[in-house]
C-alpha cells in the first residue's frame, strides 16, 4: 500500500499507526466505564476498524491513510475493552479456564488468517481491493452477528432497570 501511494518511506509508519491509535484510545478511555451496553459497543468498535480499513484501501494520499489506520487501531482496542468487559461480567468462573484457552487460540489463529485472507486476495486482485473489500466484509459480518445474536447487541450490564449507557 505504502508503493501504491508513492510513500515507500511511509512502511514504517503504517505499521506503527494502528498502535497509535490503541495507545490513544487506551488512554483516553476512561469514558468506557460509563457504557453498559458492552455487545452494542463492540459491535459499533468492530465495524469501525472495518470502515477504517476500507477507507485505507481507498486512501488518496499517506497522511488520510495514516489517519484511518490510527482511527482502525482505536476501533480496535476499544473493541478489546468492552470484549474483556462482557468476558468478565459473563463467564462463570468455572468455565473461565477451557473458555480463555479458545480465546487465546481466536487472538493466535485470527490476525494470521485475516492476513493469509489479505494476501491472497490482494494477489489475485490488488491491494486496495483486497483492504476495502475486506474492510467492508468486517462490517457485514458484524452485521449479521447482531441480526443472528440479537441478544448480544442489547446485553446491558445494567440489568432490566434500564440502560442510559450507550
Amino acid at each position: 500500500m505504502a508503493a501504491e501511494l508513492r510513500a515507500p518511506w511511509a512502511v514504517g509508519l503504517m505499521f506503527a499507526a494502528p498502535s497509535v491509535g490503541a495507545l490513544a484510545a487506551s488512554a483516553t478511555s476512561g469514558w468506557a466505564g460509563r457504557v453498559h451496553r458492552h455487545g452494542r459497543g463492540i459491535a459499533l468498535s468492530a465495524a469501525g476498524w472495518g470502515l477504517a480499513i476500507a477507507g485505507f484501501g481507498l486512501a488518496p494520499d499517506i497522511g488520510v491513510a495514516l489517519a484511518l489506520l490510527v482511527l482502525a487501531g482505536g476501533a480496535d482496542m476499544l473493541s478489546g475493552i468492552f470484549r474483556q468487559t462482557l468476558w468478565n461480567q459473563t463467564i462463570p468462573d468455572a468455565l473461565r479456564g477451557r473458555l480463555a484457552g479458545i480465546e487465546l487460540l481466536s487472538y493466535g489463529f485470527g490476525p494470521s488468517a485475516g492476513q493469509i485472507r489479505a494476501g491472497g486476495l490482494a494477489s489475485i486482485t490488488s491491494p486496495r481491493f483486497s483492504l476495502w473489500s475486506g474492510g467492508l466484509l468486517c462490517v457485514g459480518a458484524v452485521a449479521l452477528i447482531c441480526a443472528v445474536l440479537p441478544g448480544f447487541l442489547v446485553y446491558t450490564a445494567r440489568g432490566a432497570d434500564g440502560d442510559a449507557g450507550l
